[in-house]
């Protein structure tokens, strides 16, 4: 093979493996359409890609910023000439080994013909398997490159080199800035007002009569007796579901709890689908709201495509994904009672999609006939 054609050859290899780099690092950062919600798309691939690997919530935000500035760097490097034999090929075949032996692990642990192993973010999701094959191919695209390239064209400009790597970190940073100090959840005006209706008190008999205290107290306390007997005949014992710093009665009776997030499609057919439970059934329990902190501008959207409004509170992006738990997904509706997790739908698709007729089967079981822990 002529020297022409084979520095044309390692041209071409080292240009796809460039590529796909350059796509992997933006798709990290891209939702639906590329880079439209940076923040959101690299919160993703923390909470889905590096929580689960045991980095801490203070270290991903940073390290996540760091890998894929560097496998933007890599991308850039590969189409030039400086340090290009010596370091720059050696260091990504080393990187795409690393990550191989990662997957590998993953696929053994977890199985590797489903879930998305965040190559791409979620703008293209890929099975661990799927990207194992296209790591070992452009394994071997480098190696052929490197075998097939002259050594003498190599340039040795090594501020080449810590520039673009550096300026790729950093624009990660820039595109992306890390959220420190960021509230939890915000207020919303429907939330206070069905506080205050909530409030509100009702006079149960016209008629004032005279009463002793004393008498007053006794017929409080067997009032209050029965009651509490009949509450522990035919509901739950209560517990504490962690939820009331968003719902103050969360924990109080049958409640429907759900995480959403406001450009979710999916989310907007739950919330349809829940709409219409609740209007042929006066007895449906209270439903309420988390939403994401993306695209919050849809929220009034949201509700017109339901069918009606709720009480809703507004998470921020990680403690979000916390709330909903590891690897799960929205629409996630998750029925209480008592404060006690009955049922949790947590999925697009799959055997844990939100199945209405399920809920509203749930619904109509005593507590002994549920699996209550």
């Amino acid at each position: 093979m002529q020297e022409s054609t084979k520095n044309k050859l390692a041209w071409a290899l080292r240009i796809i493996v460039s590529l796909l780099f350059i796509v992997s690092a933006l798709a990290k950062l891209s939702k639906s359409e590329w880079l439209d919600s940076p923040y959101f798309a690299i919160s993703t691939f923390e909470v889905k890609q590096l929580y689960p690997l045991g980095f801490s919530s203070d270290i991903a935000p940073y390290f996540s910023r760091f890998l894929i500035g560097i496998e933007l760097a890599l991308g850039l490097l590969l189409l030039q000439k400086n340090f290009i034999k010596r370091f720059v090929i050696p260091i990504t075949i080393l990187m795409l080994v690393v990550f191989i032996g990662h997957l590998t692990y993953v696929s053994v642990v977890n199985g590797g013909t489903s879930g998305n192993c965040g190559c791409f973010g979620e703008l293209i999701p890929m099975t661990p398997i799927e990207s194992i094959i296209k790591n070992i191919i452009a394994v071997i695209m480098l190696a052929i490159a490197f075998k097939l390239m002259p050594k003498e064209t190599e340039k040795h400009n090594f501020w080449i080199l810590t520039t673009v790597t550096l300026a790729s970190i950093l624009s990660l940073f820039m595109i992306a800035p890390i959220q420190k100090g960021i509230e939890e959840t915000s207020t919303t005006q429907s939330e206070i007002t069905e506080t205050n209706l909530d409030t509100v008190a009702v006079q149960s008999d016209s008629i004032l009569t005279q009463t002793k205290p004393e008498e007053k107290m006794k017929d409080t306390a067997s009032k209050i007796k029965e009651v509490k007997i009949e509450v522990d005949k035919t509901a739950p014992t209560p517990k504490k579901s962690g939820y009331a710093k968003f719902f103050s009665k969360i924990d109080n009776g049958k409640q429907v709890l759900c995480y959403f997030v406001p450009g979710c499609d999916h989310c907007r057919d739950a919330a349809k689908q829940i709409t219409s439970l609740k209007s042929v059934d006066p007895n449906f329990p209270k439903v309420s709201i988390l939403f994401m902190n993306e695209e919050i501008e849809k929220i009034p959207d949201f509700f017109k495509e339901a069918g009606a409004s709720y009480p809703y509170k507004i998470i921020e992006i990680i403690p979000f994904y916390k709330l909903l738990g590891d690897n799960k997904n929205t629409p996630g509706v998750k029925y209480l009672w008592n404060g006690n997790e009955i049922k949790y739908w947590w999925d697009p698709e799959g055997s844990n999609k939100f199945q209405p007729n399920e809920l509203k089967n749930i619904l109509t079981k005593p507590k002994e006939e549920l699996n209550i822990k």
